[in-house]
């Protein structure tokens, strides 16, 4: 059999029965938290991880086979997402030994699910405004500060962050890379409620929370040059695979079928052109992960495909949602094409997570193109 086939029978037959509650809450969390404990029995949610870790060893053309067949069955969203495809990646790039083998197993089970702890109050996109600190002490580091905007935290155990380390560096210097408890002593996790009522962000308070010398990822005062790891890959390849876009694309065309207005040959080009960028992108990504497997790196041009797979997401569901006119609304209650009202909204934040869309066009610019600053 077939890595695909057998993907897709796996899910075929474990899939739930109908939609989990949103991760967004206590109940819909641990429910994904089940879900993902389930893949791992399969040895299903890490399947480019070494067998130690949880995984199959299988090659990063395979992890994208299994995520083409996760997005094209509707299966649940990953809770263990920022562990799973940026802390592990950054893990296996700069961490150690030692902490591969203690954090990477229990990641990969989801007995931990880490948030993502960069943004601050005055610091978002800008990463290297960041002020939280982390000061020397014995055996480790305590942590001052606030972290905002944090992915999960509202019900995560961990989480990972950049803190200032030496504050007369200059920006992009003095930063350390650490790993924090989210139930330590000095951490309070204050969810931040969204319109929906859902709390899929929380504000991170560290007064004097202790981190272990163990816990601290690179060198320290190197947390710049680990940051861009785990962002290379938000933006490039872990974060959006094309799974997501190919399912969505395949929907997308399913919808204008039957909608079809022959008359309206605009929307039945965007319909197309939106097809067509689904594939690009995973044709580009192919690409990416070959190069990745002959040995090279994620660099710069990781801003070119969050900006592209960015504006694909809007462009998809923007199409859609003028394919159904008011039944949009409607179907947003709990219709049958009710994903594409609640998939705009999330596509309306890709410009800005992972970095704002801005700032990539500069780090385009700058670092690909060569312009002047």
């Amino acid at each position: 059999m077939s890595f695909r086939a057998e993907v897709r029978d796996w899910l075929r037959a474990h899939l739930p029965a109908g939609p989990l509650p949103s991760v967004d809450t206590a109940a819909g969390f641990a429910a994904h938290r089940d879900w993902e404990r389930e893949l791992a029995g399969a040895r299903l949610s890490v399947v480019s991880w070494p067998p130690e870790y949880g995984g199959r060893g299988a090659p990063l053309l395979d992890w994208l086979v299994f995520e083409e067949e996760y997005y094209a069955a509707a299966a649940p969203v990953r809770v263990g997402q920022n562990g799973l495809f940026l802390l592990a990646p950054t893990l296996f790039a700069h961490g150690t030994a030692e902490q591969r083998a203690r954090l990477l197993p229990p990641m990969a089970r989801a007995d931990d699910v880490w948030a993502q702890a960069w943004s601050e109050p005055d610091a978002g996109s800008d990463l290297a405004a960041i002020r939280a600190t982390a000061t020397r002490a014995d055996g480790g580091w305590v942590l001052s500060g606030t972290k905002t905007w944090s992915t999960r935290a509202a019900f995560a155990d961990r989480a990972f962050g950049l803190f200032r380390s030496d504050p007369g560096a200059q920006r992009h210097r003095g930063l350390t890379y650490l790993m924090f408890d989210l139930r330590a002593e000095g951490v309070t996790v204050r969810p931040i409620r969204q319109l929906g009522g859902g709390t899929g962000f929380a504000e991170i308070f560290l007064d004097g929370a202790f981190v272990p010398d163990a816990d601290v990822i690179g060198a320290p005062g190197e947390g710049w040059r680990v940051a861009m790891s785990t962002a290379s890959h938000e933006r490039g390849l872990s974060l959006r695979s094309p799974g997501r876009f190919t399912a969505a694309a395949a929907r997308l065309v399913d919808l204008w079928r039957r909608t079809e207005d022959p008359a309206d040959t605009a929307l039945r080009d965007r319909v197309a052109d939106a097809w067509i960028a689904a594939q690009a992108y995973r044709l580009h990504t192919q690409r990416t992960a070959g190069r990745l497997a002959a040995g090279g790196t994620l660099g710069a041009e990781s801003s070119l495909g969050k900006v592209f797979w960015s504006e694909l997401d809007l462009a998809l569901h923007e199409t859609a949602l003028e394919l159904l006119g008011p039944r949009a609304e409607v179907d947003g209650l709990g219709g049958p094409d009710g994903r594409w009202l609640d998939g705009y909204l999330f596509a309306l934040a890709g410009p800005i997570y992972a970095g704002t869309n801005e700032i990539q066009r500069t780090v385009i610019a700058e670092r690909l193109l060569g312009l002047p600053r």
